[in-house]
């Protein structure tokens, strides 16, 4: 997923949300519900925030 980020990072929480609302609006384009999305994760915030922390790829520290 942090591939297709834009190539900056941020813990700004509006850019975050700005990053999820074209996230929602792109899988939509696809024709992917959000509650389809939100079946499968808890936060799209969240994960959009983790994915910007994390753009290196995986999760260890």
């Amino acid at each position: 997923m942090a591939a297709h980020l834009p190539n900056v990072s941020t813990d700004d929480p509006a850019a975050i949300a700005d990053l999820v609302i074209e996230l929602l609006a792109s899988a939509g384009r696809q024709g992917i519900a959000p509650k389809e999305i939100y079946e499968e994760v808890d936060s799209v915030f969240h994960l959009v925030r983790k994915a910007m922390q994390h753009r290196g790829g995986g999760l260890a520290g």
